[in-house]
């Protein structure tokens, strides 16, 4: 089995606190509870008009840039690049993310089966050991296992050159009941809640769930509820710039609960369709940082017994079993309902997905594969799976 790797460091490094706000607040109702401490003193950002494209200079230091947009405030098309293109650059660079995984399992398999005439015990042993590299898991092995086994003593399975295709579809088969798309609904004020550790890009992920939602006709709202990360607030804001989508935020250190509390307000005052509260990372062995999780969504909860209706997970591919450890402690402290998988850009461990798929009845919505707004897709199972099992020169 492979050892856990700590969680990477924070990608955007510390900048300067952002300005003090220039627009006078909204009226903030207590998003203390009986027994919380008093929540520190900080004015709402609710300008009276959408921001502009203008990104602050320490935000073009990190590698936001403006994107395009039409006069209807939406992310404007690239009139060059088809839908049908656009899918077919996300599978390769989807292909190229799982390059290590592909080494790893597929063409491990490969190398495993050539020459061999038959299956026998010690030819499924050494198949096991590929699945185990590959960070697939031991529960989530142990399934794929059975299955070959089943299949090669009902004599459904004989010739090894055929385990590679059976293993992809006992894959594929674990992956599909997690397919599972959301987007909000109009009419109403959805809140859908981020979570994950330091590190993961769940910032980054807001930013792109963001413009597509808002590309596609929806009023969002952002609420920059990690106030404890040297420049996280900056960063969102800068996201918020980038694809024109309001951010509701306080002063650095303010109380998290208080922030998302006046950026619900603000969401059903503008009637909007979606809040994406944003959640300050800590890592999932910390409970008395669990604890603050827990009481964002006590807060959302008394505004709206219904809120949050999502609560997402972002985790990082690189991370490998500690993903699943994460997902299982998130899951248990708050709830999850979705799960998006980042940085499946080449040293990415793809195996996990299979093993937090064996492990949690939690869907997969997005995964992403670069920087890029355009580089984070719907989970979708059978790409996934043909992208780590066909060859990079096919």
């Amino acid at each position: 089995m492979k050892r856990n790797k700590s969680a990477p460091e924070e990608e955007i490094p510390p900048a300067p606190a952002p300005p003090e706000p220039t627009q006078p607040s909204a009226p903030t109702a207590p998003a203390t509870e009986p027994g919380d401490a008093q929540q520190t003193d900080g004015e709402s950002l609710l300008p009276e008009a959408e921001p502009g494209l203008g990104i602050p200079a320490s935000m073009r230091d990190q590698g936001v840039e403006p994107v395009a947009v039409a006069e209807d405030g939406r992310p404007a098309e690239t009139p060059s690049e088809s839908p049908e293109t656009a899918k077919q650059g996300f599978f390769t660079r989807l292909k190229s993310g799982l390059s290590r995984s592909r080494e790893q399992l597929s063409e491990g398999v490969a190398r495993l089966v050539l020459g061999k005439k038959e299956i026998d015990d010690e030819l499924l042993e050494d198949l096991e050991a590929i699945l185990l590299q590959s960070d697939v898991g031991v529960p989530a092995t142990r399934s794929i296992m059975d299955a070959v086994t089943q299949k090669v003593r009902r004599k459904e399975l004989t010739n090894p050159a055929a385990l590679q295709q059976a293993i992809r579809q006992s894959l594929l088969e674990l992956l599909q009941p997690r397919c599972e798309s959301w987007a909000p609904s109009k009419g109403q004020t959805q809140v859908l809640m981020m979570v994950g550790i330091n590190g993961a890009g769940k910032t980054t992920t807001i930013g792109k769930l963001a413009a597509r939602w808002k590309g596609a006709g929806f009023q969002v709202l952002l609420g920059a509820g990690d106030t404890f990360r040297a420049a996280a607030v900056e960063q969102l804001q800068g996201w918020g710039e980038r694809v024109q989508v309001l951010v509701i935020a306080q002063g650095s250190g303010a109380d998290s609960a208080s922030v998302i509390f006046d950026a619900y307000a603000a969401a059903r005052s503008r009637g909007a369709d979606l809040l994406i509260a944003d959640t300050a990372g800590r890592l999932h062995t910390q409970g008395h940082l669990m604890e603050e999780l827990k009481k964002v969504k006590r807060v959302l909860g008394k505004q709206d017994p219904a809120a949050p209706q999502q609560i997402w997970l972002v985790l990082d591919a690189g991370t490998g079993q500690n993903a699943l450890q994460q997902a299982q402690q998130f899951h248990a402290a708050v709830g999850l309902t979705g799960i998006c998988i980042t940085k499946l850009d080449g040293t990415a461990k793809g195996g996990v997905v299979a093993a937090i798929a064996q492990a949690l009845p939690i869907p997969i919505r997005f995964i992403g594969v670069g920087e890029g707004v355009d580089d984070l897709r719907p989970f979708d199972a059978e790409a996934f799976v043909d992208a780590l099992f066909t060859r990079e020169s096919a």
